[in-house]
C-alpha cells in the first residue's frame, strides 16, 4: 500500500484551508465534523524495514492547523479529564489554529516537560482521545481529534526552531531531594522539585539516562536525541545525574537517604523484571525476554553491526509472544535486524490486543505475520540446545475475565508446530525485587509493587514512589502523572518543615555523593 508523501498531504491540507477561508473563521460543529482526520506522514514500509529512522514523520504546519480546526473547543473539556497530567488541551489546540505554535507548546509545558515524548508514545486513544467529543459524535475513537499528533507537532517545532527554554528555578532553599531512576516519572519529579529551588540528584542504574524511553522504546518510534534533549534541559536547570548507580547495590536506599542528608526521596525505578511463560524449553539458546532483546538493540545499539560491539542473536525465523506495544516493538526490531520471517503469536483476537492501533498497523505494513487465538505450549530444541521450533495451541474466547476481556480457552487436540529459531517473550514485566530485599520497612503488595497513598508517599517517612514500580507496567504519561503528584507532595513537605537550612554556596547545591 503506497503512502501519500508529506508534500502531497501538505498540499491537500493547504487546499482545504483555502476553502475554509483566511484566518480560519469560526466553524459550526457540523462543519468541523466534515473535516477529515489528517493522516500521519510516514516512511514507506519497504524502505523502513531496513533502517532505524523514525517511521512517523510528523504533521506539516498545514496539516496541524487543519486537524486543530476539527476540535469543538468544548466547554466541559472532557479530553482534559482523560489526560493523566491534565494538559489544557483545548487551549493548546486553539493556539495551533491561530498559528501561534510557541504559545501552544508553552501551554503544554505548564504541566508536562515531555511533550515530544508523549506525543509519540502515549496511548492517547485510550486516554484524552477516548473522551473526545468529536470522536463520540462520529462514534469512532479513531476519528477523534489527533491530540497526540498535535502535541508532537508543536514540541518538534519548538525544538527545530531552537526555542526550547530552560524552566525558571526559584532561589536555593538548601533542601536536597534524591530521585532514584531517570525514566518519565523521575524526570517529572526532578523538574517540578527543582523549579522550587531544591537541590535534586538523580541516581540511574544504566550508563545513559532516560529509563524505558532509551532502553525499551526503539529509535524508530522515539529517537534518542529527543530524550537526550529533555535530559539536557534538566541538567541546565541544575539537576545532577549519577549514572551506573544501582540503589540497593551501590548504596542502600535508607543509607543514602540518611547518611547523605537528603530531605526526601522519590523512587521511580520502573518494572523491569520480565515475565516468562514457564513452559518447557525456555532455557534454550534463542529464547529471550523482550527486555533483553530491546535493551541490547536500543540502549546498546546492537543494530549498528558495523560500529557496535554489542552481541545480539542473528535470527532467521522469529516468534514474538504477546500483543502489547512491547511485543510490537520487539517484532518490528527483529524485522530491522534482518529476520526473514517474524511471527507475532497472541492468545486473544486483535480486538483485545493492548497495543496501539497505529503500532499494530505499522507492524503489519512491515511484514510481521499475526497469529491470533494461538499460544506457545513448549519450545523445541536440538541436541546442541538451540531453538528449532515452538509447539502451539489454538484458542477460542470464553467469558470475560478480571480485565474485562474475554478469556482465552484452549481447544483440546489443536497442537501444531511452528518452525522458528528465536522466541521473544513479551508478556509483561514485574517489579525487580532488589529494593524490597534491601530496604527494611518498605511495604510492597503481593506483586512486588511499592504501596503508596494518594500523595505517592510510601510506608517510609520522606520516601515517595511512582510510575511502573507502583502501577506495574503502565505508560509514560501515567508515570508522569504520578510523578507530578509526588513532586507536589514533596514540595509541600519541604515548605512546611520548621527547621531552616542555610542555602549552599553558589555552584555547590549538589555535593558529590560518597560511594
Amino acid at each position: 500500500m503506497s503512502h501519500p508523501t508529506p508534500q502531497q498531504l501538505a498540499d491537500q491540507a493547504r487546499a482545504a484551508l483555502e476553502r475554509i477561508g483566511p484566518g480560519c473563521p469560526a466553524l459550526k460543529p457540523k462543519e468541523r465534523l466534515a473535516i477529515p482526520p489528517q493522516p500521519m506522514p510516514a516512511q514507506d514500509p519497504q524502505s523502513r524495514r531496513r533502517n532505524l529512522r523514525e517511521v512517523a514523520l510528523g504533521y506539516t504546519p498545514e496539516q496541524a492547523r487543519l486537524e486543530a480546526l476539527r476540535c469543538w473547543q468544548c466547554k466541559n473539556a472532557a479530553c482534559v479529564a482523560g489526560c493523566p497530567v491534565c494538559i489544557n488541551i483545548p487551549g493548546f489546540i486553539q493556539a495551533i489554529v491561530e498559528g501561534d505554535f510557541q504559545r501552544s507548546v508553552d501551554i503544554i509545558k505548564e504541566v508536562s516537560l515531555l511533550p515530544a515524548v508523549c506525543g509519540r508514545v502515549c496511548p492517547q486513544e485510550g486516554q484524552c482521545q477516548l473522551t473526545c467529543t468529536v470522536g463520540k459524535a462520529l462514534k469512532d475513537v479513531n476519528q477523534a481529534v489527533s491530540i497526540g499528533r498535535l502535541e508532537r507537532f508543536v514540541a518538534d517545532w519548538e525544538r527545530e526552531q531552537g526555542r526550547v527554554q530552560v524552566p525558571p528555578v526559584k532561589p536555593a532553599t538548601g533542601r536536597k531531594v534524591a530521585v532514584v531512576g531517570s525514566g518519565p516519572a523521575g524526570i517529572t519529579v526532578a523538574a517540578d522539585v527543582r523549579r522550587e529551588g531544591h537541590a535534586v540528584t538523580i541516581f540511574e542504574a544504566f550508563h545513559k539516562p532516560g529509563g524505558v524511553m532509551v532502553y525499551g522504546i526503539p529509535e524508530f518510534r522515539l529517537p534518542k536525541a529527543i530524550v537526550q534533549k529533555e535530559v539536557e534541559t534538566l541538567e541546565q536547570m541544575g539537576v545532577k545525574i549519577h549514572l551506573n548507580f544501582v540503589v540497593g547495590r551501590t548504596r542502600k536506599l535508607l543509607d543514602q537517604l540518611e547518611q547523605d542528608g537528603f530531605d526526601a526521596m522519590f523512587i521511580g525505578v520502573g518494572a523491569g523484571l520480565p515475565k516468562f511463560m514457564n513452559i518447557p524449553g525456555e532455557n534454550l539458546v534463542g529464547v529471550f525476554s523482550a527486555n533483553e532483546y530491546l535493551t541490547r538493540a536500543n540502549l546498546m545499539r546492537a543494530y549498528d553491526f558495523e560500529r557496535a560491539d554489542t552481541p545480539i542473536f542473528r535470527s532467521t525465523r522469529v516468534a514474538v509472544l504477546g500483543g502489547g506495544n512491547v511485543a510490537m516493538d520487539a517484532a518490528r526490531m527483529a524485522v530491522r535486524l534482518g529476520a526473514q520471517e517474524v511471527h507475532l503469536v497472541y492468545r486473544r483476537t486483535e480486538v483485545e490486543m493492548p497495543a496501539r492501533v497505529e503500532e499494530v498497523a505499522h507492524a503489519k505494513e512491515e511484514g510481521v505475520i499475526f497469529h491470533i487465538l494461538q499460544n506457545a505450549k513448549r519450545i523445541l530444541g536440538d541436541a546442541a540446545g538451540r531453538v528449532t521450533g515452538m509447539e502451539c495451541l489454538r484458542y477460542e474466547l470464553g467469558a470475560p475475565d478480571a480485565s474485562g476481556r474475554r478469556r482465552p480457552v484452549e481447544i483440546p487436540g489443536s497442537e501444531f508446530v511452528m518452525d522458528v529459531d528465536t522466541v521473544i517473550c513479551a508478556i509483561g514485566n514485574e517489579a525487580n525485587p532488589l529494593l524490597r530485599q534491601t530496604t527494611a520497612g518498605l511495604v510492597h503488595n503481593k506483586w512486588g509493587n511499592i504501596v503508596t497513598d494518594e500523595n505517592q508517599k510510601t510506608s517510609l517517612d520522606g520516601v515517595y514512589a511512582g510510575g511502573d514500580i507502583v502501577l506495574g507496567a503502565a505508560t509514560v504519561i501515567l508515570a508522569m502523572g504520578q510523578g507530578r503528584v509526588a513532586a507536589a507532595a514533596i514540595n509541600q513537605r519541604l515548605a512546611a518543615q520548621d527547621r531552616p537550612k542555610v542555602p549552599p554556596l553558589e555552584g555547590a547545591e549538589n555535593p558529590e555523593i560518597s560511594i
